[in-house]
């Protein structure tokens, strides 16, 4: 019998979600599946709502009679803080205050590693030091951090926020030896905070079972999360193909990597 009777998976549509599209579909009886752009037909068991999540009405009835909200809407770049205010930051919130309102069981975000990203990596990151965003984009994930955090503190909503590193097909840089996510790690992750007894507001950092690692999720294990798969097996073919970096450089030394020296976006349209 699943776990949940319906899922709504926000972001749909993008290459996360395709693959959690096809990963949590035996865990729900429902899966409802959101994002601004087509994605495609409805499969078995499957309800598709092409929708704005900025968009207040839209966003509160996608999260009615939904047991488990998984979302992973919002775009996976640097943004100004106009896109911010106006989008991301909006949909978030609908997203948590849907939940509320319909009783919601428990809602997965997708943060990103970018939360903490100015840590420097040979600190190795746990689950509790403080937020030290790169970007407006990683400012983003800490504000949907801190609004998973009240939502659990004042009305009892569980999250498990998932600090996810670099979820590519295989690493390409030196960097991704430890920070690379698999994508079928990335169902497993998921899954586990979907599934683990009780997380209360959780974070857990998105990695596979690499054996360079520069975060920490010791204090997470209530989560059950297991990773199978490793960048290691691609180690030898990433260091024949790249150059050794400065690792006195700034991008070197801090776990956000070039995203900490991203200029200010609107000094990019300039």
């Amino acid at each position: 019998m699943p776990d949940y009777n319906r899922i709504l998976i926000t972001g749909a549509a993008g290459s996360l979600g395709g693959h959690l599209r096809r990963g949590l579909a035996p865990l729900a009886s429902h899966l409802r599946l959101v994002d601004r752009v087509d994605m495609g037909a409805a499969g078995p068991n499957e309800e598709i709502r092409q929708i704005d999540l900025a968009d207040r009405a839209a966003a509160m009835d996608a999260t009615r009679d939904c047991d488990a909200i998984v979302h992973f809407g919002a775009p996976p770049r640097e943004q100004t803080f106009e896109e911010i205010v106006s989008d991301t930051m909006p949909a978030s919130y609908h997203m948590y205050e849907g939940a509320r309102l319909h009783g919601v069981k428990r809602v997965i975000y997708a943060s990103s590693i970018h939360a903490i990203g100015f840590h420097e990596v040979n600190k190795i990151a746990t689950t509790d030091m403080p937020h030290r965003p790169d970007t407006f984009y990683g400012m983003t994930k800490c504000f949907t951090e801190n609004l998973a955090s009240m939502y659990w503190d004042k009305f009892g909503l569980e999250s498990v926020c998932l600090r996810i590193a670099s979820c590519f097909p295989e690493p390409s840089n030196r960097r991704l030896l430890w920070s690379w996510l698999s994508f079928d790690d990335m169902v497993r992750l998921v899954t586990a905070a979907l599934t683990a007894p009780r997380v209360g507001f959780s974070v857990i950092y998105g990695t596979s079972d690499n054996s360079q690692q520069g975060v920490d999720n010791s204090k997470a294990s209530h989560i059950g999360y297991r990773p199978q798969d490793s960048a290691d097996a691609f180690a030898a073919k990433v260091l024949a193909a790249t150059e050794r970096p400065d690792l006195d450089a700034f991008v070197s030394r801090v776990i956000g990597g070039e995203f900490a020296a991203h200029p200010h976006p609107d000094d990019v349209k300039k």
